[in-house]
This record gives structure tokens, sequence and C-alpha cells, in this order.
């Protein structure tokens, strides 16, 4: 299921450079730039609290925005760089690229684990270990999908889920090539020991 495209609303923002940059900040504002699809780069500027906002959320990179800036046409974009105060992790300049409908963009889309109570292995105490909680991804601009889901029913202790395991949404592919790994189904702490103490008495009785 494709994400509802946000609106973020930005001003232009007269003058570069690092003195028009500091002048913005010290209005409460983000000074950013706009560049792509062969335009020249725009200047812009966005109000510090509803974009720390944003970010703080999660998932700002990976989200397509129509931005709105008076007196120019709407334009689609994708954040592809955040700058930060080293001291106190603020924003302090931020980066968009202009996309088109049928852009193919690369990035990382939330992976979403489903029926849990399916799942015989977790029934028996084993634990859903994470390996990846967000994949990478090539994907459309004008349909990016919120996540991936990851079906866990039938899964047993010692299953482990590999991304050709995923269903993709259709024009969706990782931008990795080989089967690597999502999550996989560990055994609880008590069955390791006891399957370890079992290898030892084993181990014992060949010799």
């Amino acid at each position: 299921m494709a994400k509802e495209i946000p609106d973020l609303v930005a001003e232009a923002r007269t003058g570069t450079g690092k003195g028009a940059a500091r002048q913005a900040r010290r209005n409460g504002k983000v000074p950013g730039i706009v560049y792509g699809d062969g335009k020249e780069p725009t200047p812009i500027q966005l109000d510090f609290n509803p974009l720390l906002t944003r970010l703080r959320a999660g998932r700002f990179m990976s989200t397509l925005f129509n931005l709105k800036v008076a007196g120019q046409d709407d334009v689609r974009v994708i954040c592809r760089g955040v700058q930060r105060d080293v001291v106190k992790d603020l924003p302090t300049h931020i980066d968009f690229m202009r996309l088109h409908r049928n852009t193919r963009v690369n990035l990382f889309i939330h992976v979403e684990f489903i029926n849990h109570e399916e799942a015989p292995g977790l029934k028996r105490g084993g634990t859903l270990v994470v390996v990846r909680p967000e994949v990478e991804l090539v994907v459309t601009a004008s349909d990016i999908p919120d996540h991936i889901t990851v079906d866990l029913s039938g899964k047993k202790i010692g299953d482990v889920i590999h991304i050709e395991d995923v269903v993709l949404p259709a024009g969706v592919k990782p931008t990795i090539d080989r089967n690597f790994v999502i999550a996989n189904i560990a055994a609880p702490s008590g069955l390791r020991s006891s399957d370890n103490e079992d290898e030892a008495e084993a181990e014992t009785a060949e010799a």
C-alpha cells in the first residue's frame, strides 16, 4: 500500500552562502536547498520546530514529500541529507532532491512482522531476532510502500527468514542481489542450555 504523500511547507530563501544561512537560523528557520531534475538549485527555509518534530518522528529520509513554497509550483521531493549541530544534534541545514512520479530511488523501508501468535517457535518460548528492521529497496517515487510485511505463521525455532521469503510490492526490488537474512526465530535460553548439555553428554559417552 502506497503512502499518502504529506505536504511539507517551506519558504523561498533570499541569498545563499554562510551569511544567509546564519541569518535564517537566527530567525528560527532551518536553511535548505532543493536540487535535481535538471533545474537550478532553489534555496529554501523551513520553520525549525515543525521540522524537528518530523525528524524525531522517524522515517524522514524515506518519506516522499509534496513541497509547497508560496509563489512556486508544488514539487515532489525526498530528503537526501540533514546537517546537524555536532553538540546539540539539531538540524542546521537540509537537502532535498526533486523527483518525478516515475523516478526510481533507493529507500530504506520499514519491515513489519505479523501473526506472531501463529508462529509455533514463538509459542514455545522462542525469540524473534530482527536482523534488518529496515530494508533498502528500489522503489518508484509515485508508489513508495509504507512497509513490507513478514508473515510469521508456521515459523518454528531455528527458522531463518530471507528477503526472498517476502512478497514485495510490484515494481519493488532489493538493492542487494544476494538472498540476505531479515530475521530468525532463536531458541529460548533454557532450550539452548539443554541442547548444550545433551551435546556435552554425547561427547562424554563417545569418549
